[in-house]
């Protein structure tokens, strides 16, 4: 029998939970109860008290009390669920996880459950749904469901909300495993809208040569995630064709992946090849968001939800700066590709973002920043969506896995 975790504040939302677990047990599933309440009684016995969360966390749960700092408490029990949740599910204890709440308990939850490894189902039925979800969901798969109204009783339209999620979670733990019978290596690539047609030719390329090739959008999310893949070792090598997420970090987009980005292949020694795809263009929101600042530059509606800003020539100077210092910062085979003729589909000639100036400051950062590294510069005259282009980066990460993998090899031979 499936066992999955429930875990919350049995003192404010114990009818909540008690809805919850009597129907995840009719669905067949066995529930493990987690009580990560502070101050009141909880309304009925968990399996799990909080006195021993609190314990998982190396406090006392009368310290909190005592303590009276919500916050303070919500970061230790959150810290405690997760250490008793990565117990459980090293005893085989924990197939899923469940919590139900508001900011504070959709915090707790969250950080507590992307612990869990991906594919593990993990879900919050959460007021906060429906806003800025990325601190609760960071890299994970977690799951949030809008509870449409507050988690504070059962009535005729939470009833239906906490029994759809429960329903979903039984659905999720019981459901037949996919065989992984896959053992291709993994590559992983970075896309954006405006370099798809590169990406497109490099995946088939790279299936056709054995690889399982992993594709990432690049909103931040997708850069964190590429990212985390590559510092936990489970990528062969990494075809990193669009380094977008470099512009929102320096401008103030909305898909900054943060300072992490483009770094964990080289400290781990992966094979990379990298390129500017789409760093001629800063990322906000509908057009009405876009900060005052920024009205008299070059904007670019790319949909309803997504306005683009072409990069200045001080901006891609910088960019190409920053590529080339994380670049050689790493050790391995590292190949950055300059597409002289355009880094996305609207830099090229006629395009709305065709700029030579700034492609020039762009490429001449990158040239004097690799520049007596042992790190390879490959220019070619082509935009990047351009097949040679796809071919070209393709054979250069393929060769470097190859003899990175005929390396270790021999090392281990040896």
């Amino acid at each position: 029998m499936p066992r999955v975790v429930l875990a919350g504040t049995l003192d404010t939302k114990g009818e909540e939970y008690a809805f919850v677990r009597d129907r995840l047990l009719a669905a067949g599933v066995e529930v493990t109860m987690v009580d990560t309440g502070i101050l009141g009684e909880p309304a009925f016995t968990p399996d799990i008290t909080r006195d021993e969360v609190a314990r998982e966390a190396g406090v006392e749960l009368a310290e909190l009390v005592a303590g009276g700092d919500r916050g303070a408490s919500v970061i230790a029990m959150s810290r405690g669920l997760g250490r008793v949740i990565e117990r459980l599910r090293a005893e085989g204890a924990c197939d899923g996880a469940l919590a139900l709440g508001g900011t504070g308990g959709t915090s707790l939850a969250a950080d507590a459950f992307r612990r869990l490894p991906l594919g593990v189902p993990k879900i919050v039925v959460s007021t906060a749904a429906s806003g800025n979800t990325a601190p609760y969901i960071g890299e994970s798969d977690l799951v949030l469901i809008p509870s449409v109204v507050d988690v504070a009783g059962i009535n005729r339209i939470s009833a239906k909300i906490l029994a759809m999620a429960s329903d979903a979670l039984a659905g999720m733990v019981q459901g037949a495993p996919i065989p992984e019978t896959d053992r291709r290596p993994m590559v992983a690539a970075s896309m954006f809208g405006v370099t798809t047609p590169c990406i497109t030719t490099a995946r088939a390329l790279l299936e056709e040569l054995g690889y399982e090739v992993l594709v990432f959008h690049m909103t931040g999310t997708g850069g964190r995630v590429l990212e985390s893949l590559a510092a936990q070792g489970l990528l062969a090598g990494v075809l990193d064709m669009t380094t977008t997420e470099l512009a929102d970090e320096l401008v103030g987009g909305v898909f900054s992946a943060g300072e992490g980005r483009l770094r964990s292949a080289g400290v781990s020694g992966i094979p990379q090849v990298v390129s500017l795809g789409a760093t001629d263009m800063v990322n906000f929101g509908p057009m009405d968001t876009v900060p005052p600042q920024f009205a008299d530059r070059n904007l670019y509606v790319h949909n309803a939800t997504t306005t683009l800003m072409r990069t200045t020539p001080e901006e891609c100077a910088e960019m190409g700066r920053r590529l080339a210092e994380r670049v050689r910062a790493g050790h391995g085979s590292r190949t950055v590709m300059i597409p002289l003729r355009g880094v996305s589909a609207i830099a090229t000639e006629g395009g709305s973002f065709f700029d030579p100036d700034a492609d020039t400051a762009l490429f001449d950062a990158v040239r004097t920043g690799l520049a007596g590294s042992d790190v390879t510069l490959l220019e070619l005259d082509t935009d990047i969506n351009d097949p040679e282009f796809a071919r070209r980066a393709v054979t250069l990460l393929h060769e470097a896995i190859t003899a990175a993998s005929t390396d270790n090899s021999t090392q281990g031979s040896s």
